[in-house]
């Protein structure tokens, strides 16, 4: 097989060295732009997302080092796409709407966004706040502007639709009022549970509020020589298992600020922790054997382990109990994941890592 690409700690230190400057500068770009909206809760909530977020967009851009891949082009998509996920993340959650018609019409800007195709919609039409500038729209188009004339871009785009049907379906029923959103996400995810016998509910939304399935279907779309099973294949390692792990990882680190704010979190459906540890550890292996089938096998398994380091290295995930399962998924991970991990916790001391 190929190994002409870059895995393992020669990918995380280009990662770090050559794409990490890309993303900060690229979100640099986008918060000015975010400022030139005429509404304040908008402006607010723009500059909120890509401030408290940068996260989100640094572990996406790693497949900007896919193999085959305009990384320069990558990023782009990358961190304007993550930021329109993120903002309208904080427009559901954090402006004191609970209108499901209104979560609906602003995600349409993410189905706008993959599909050049498409025509822009007003997506402030149900949302109470509605001039930003251009903001949200100059994001969609940003993304258009990168997906236009992939050379493969037609073996992934149903993918990509069908993993970002799955994500709104999840950022709507989850922000609305608390009195309905369990039922609401219980009987949407029963839907698919019978495609996916090994997991729960729960497990299942999770998955869904990933991003980096999107991810790696616009990297692979850059290979002219793509085929239909090399795409199936990613869909079955990336959904539920590396998608499920990514979300579960994130809930697992906020599950008690969650608890605190009275915020939905998935991590906390299971019956304790060590429940959790067991399930985290089931998606981490699952994700790991998965990845050992594709092409690039070396790029999906550093990912994978990737996502452990820099989730574990988080100073949540050794709050109160947390630290002893933190440790232990760490040490599952291998040697490869303590190494990374190690590597997490220096550049979140020098502040590199958000």
């Amino acid at each position: 097989m190929d190994k002409n690409y870059s895995y393992g700690i020669m990918l995380v230190l280009k990662y770090i060295k050559k794409i990490f400057p890309q993303v900060d500068a690229s979100l640099a770009y986008w918060s000015k732009i975010a400022t030139k909206g005429k509404d304040n809760v908008l402006v607010k909530q723009a500059l909120a997302s890509i401030g408290l977020k940068k996260f989100h967009a640094q572990g996406g851009s790693v497949y900007a080092l896919y193999p085959k891949v305009d990384a320069q082009r990558m990023v782009k998509f990358i961190v304007a796409f993550q930021t329109i996920s993120d903002y309208l993340d904080n427009l559901c959650d954090r402006a004191g709407v609970k209108d499901e018609s209104a979560f609906r019409q602003l995600h349409l800007a993410m189905l706008d966004a993959v599909d050049p195709l498409r025509d822009i919609n007003n997506y402030y039409y149900y949302y109470p706040y509605k001039d930003d500038g251009g903001y949200l729209e100059q994001l969609v188009n940003e993304c258009r502007e990168q997906v236009k004339g992939l050379p493969s871009y037609n073996l992934v785009i149903e993918y990509i639709k069908k993993y970002i049907h799955l994500y709104v379906d999840l950022q709507t029923y989850k922000h609305l009022s608390l009195k309905v959103r369990e039922e609401c996400l219980k009987v949407w995810a029963s839907y698919y549970m019978d495609r996916y016998p090994d997991i729960d509910w729960w497990e299942f939304a999770a998955a869904t509020g990933s991003t980096l399935g999107v991810f790696v279907m616009l990297a692979s779309a850059f290979d002219e020589s793509l085929t239909p099973e090399n795409v199936a294949a990613l869909d079955h390692a990336y959904f539920p298992w590396i998608c499920g792990l990514h979300i579960l990882l994130d809930y697992y680190i906020d599950s008690q600020e969650d608890i605190q704010m009275g915020d939905l979190n998935f991590t906390n459906y299971y019956k304790n922790l060590k429940q959790c540890e067991e399930r985290l550890a089931f998606f981490s292996e699952n994700a790991l054997n998965a990845c050992s089938k594709l092409q690039y096998k070396e790029f999906h398994l550093t990912v994978v382990k990737g996502l452990l380091a820099m989730y574990l290295s988080d100073p949540k995930a050794y709050s109160n109990m947390n630290r002893l399962v933190s440790k232990s998924l760490i040490k599952r991970g291998g040697k490869e994941t303590t190494l990374y991990y190690h590597m997490c916790r220096m550049l979140r001391a020098v502040k590199t890592l958000a």
